[in-house]
């Protein structure tokens, strides 16, 4: 998913404790990284787990290879529900138990419940780093593209 300055702007604002501009960093970077891994024919589970919680923070509407459109899922429970504050709270808690209850995860999807505790406790608590080390050049969202910013921009 290609990270816009429209998700950025309909982002809920009790949905972040962090600043909109660093969560949109982080979450046009996991997609960026997400997609790279992808067209290389690499599952990065950990990429993965970033961005799908940052949509579902987001309230984003994601696309399928096909077109299809529909409102991003929550990364643990799996609900079509717009994430706010309860919902978040929520969904944080099931995050920290969710290798316990689902510990195939851990073999079929490593580094998935990992990003998704990371990123609820980075975004929600507002506590750890950001889920991603961002580099110098990192991606951020302007007129509705995402680009790299470096020394020259």
């Amino acid at each position: 998913m290609e990270v816009t300055e429209n998700d950025i702007k309909r982002i809920p604002v009790g949905n972040l404790r962090v600043p909109r501009a660093e969560f949109a960093a982080v979450w046009a970077a996991a997609e960026l990284l997400d997609q790279q891994q992808g067209d290389r024919g690499v599952t990065d589970w950990y990429a993965a787990g970033v961005a799908v919680t940052c949509e579902w923070i987001a309230g984003a509407v994601v696309r399928t290879r096909n077109g299809r459109r529909f409102l991003a899922y929550s990364p643990v429970t799996n609900r079509t529900v717009t994430a706010y504050e309860e919902l978040i709270e929520a969904e944080y808690l099931a995050a920290e138990l969710l290798d316990v209850r689902r510990p195939d995860l851990l073999e079929h999807r490593p580094g998935w419940c990992e990003a998704i505790r990371a990123t609820l406790r980075w975004a929600w608590r507002r506590s750890g780093p950001p889920p991603l080390e961002l580099p110098a050049a990192a991606p951020t969202v302007s007129w509705g593209r995402t680009h790299s910013t470096s020394a020259g921009s």
